[in-house]
């Protein structure tokens, strides 16, 4: 992987707002999937991952590591595939 091409945003620059409360947990843990799944989407994006069929599951959980993110699940991975897929 290209460990020039990611420079990581430090998460002092990021600014977080709380969630809304009473939601249901699910809707938490779908609302963190899918910002978990973004953020790993862009990161492939940015070393050259263009197709769904060159991001698998191993090299979503090694582009994980490599940012500094737990590593996804199935689910998850699936999700940066389809991000892939139809954010082109």
């Amino acid at each position: 992987m290209a460990a020039a091409a990611l420079l990581p945003i430090a998460p002092q620059a990021l600014s977080k707002t709380p969630l809304p409360a009473g939601r249901p947990r699910a809707w938490y843990e779908t609302h963190n999937r899918r910002l978990k799944a973004m953020r790993l989407a862009i990161a492939l994006l940015d070393t050259g991952v263009y197709h769904p069929a060159q991001a698998s599951n191993d090299k979503i959980r090694t582009m994980a590591e490599f940012v500094g993110i737990r590593p996804p699940s199935d689910t998850t991975c699936r999700m940066v595939r389809a991000l892939i897929r139809y954010g082109r």
